[in-house]
């Protein structure tokens, strides 16, 4: 393998929860009730429009026109105070950055978005010029577009690529790159996860999988 391609959210941060936690109170002033766990089942990972639409199909309406501005601010408050990496992130992140792997973030996020978390997290320089958002390219997982141009980007094959993911849209989206695909599920792991794929528990475990993939490359 010669490149690492890191999502974001819920994979790098540990943000879902919070998105999440935001989106159940915001629609709950419009009328509509849903749980966290509802709305990560419902719409981890997905395109916002999507998401948007599903909850005014839901509502019976239309949503304020201010709502995803809204929204996006409110979420920005919550994770300026609470957002943090995922255990074991800047780690493995660092160890990385320093071997002769090649690493990435490929978010379906905005770039504002994605650039906020990284930087509150001081994730940001270990991917200073290497971020892709779904935002730039014009596709969304599980199209495997986003993969793609980030390969592409650094110079290296799909098939030397690794993904890692934590949503199945993600997961999905990598293997129709042709990419190898780890799934992080810190908690409850998703049983709709392909046998071919690799399910990480902590993000530290991804170190010593990668070292021995490589040294299986070099036989």
């Amino acid at each position: 393998m010669k490149a690492v391609i890191f999502d974001c959210d819920g994979t790098l941060v540990d943000s879902e929860g919070l998105w999440h936690e935001v989106l159940v109170e915001a629609v709950a002033e419009q009328g509509l009730t849903l749980s966290v766990a509802e709305a990560i089942e419902a719409f981890r990972g997905g395109k916002m429009a999507d998401c948007l639409a599903d909850l005014e199909a839901r509502l019976g309406r239309s949503l304020p026109a201010d709502f995803e501005p809204a929204l996006r601010a409110r979420v920005a408050e919550v994770f300026r105070a609470r957002l943090r990496p995922f255990d074991g992130a800047i780690e493995l992140v660092r160890s990385l950055a320093s071997s002769s792997l090649s690493i990435c973030v490929a978010s379906s996020g905005p770039p504002e978005k994605i650039e906020t978390s990284l930087s509150l997290t001081g994730l940001r320089p270990f991917f200073e010029g290497r971020v892709f958002s779904s935002y730039d390219v014009g596709v969304w997982k599980p199209d495997p577009g986003l993969f793609l141009h980030a390969a592409r980007a650094m110079g290296v094959p799909a098939e030397d690529c690794v993904v890692v993911e934590d949503s199945l849209l993600g997961i999905r989206a990598g293997l129709a790159a042709g990419m190898t695909v780890f799934a992080f599920q810190p908690q409850d792991i998703d049983p709709r996860i392909p046998n071919e794929v690799t399910v990480l528990k902590s993000l530290l475990e991804l170190r010593s999988l990668l070292g021995a993939s490589q040294a299986g490359n070099s036989l």
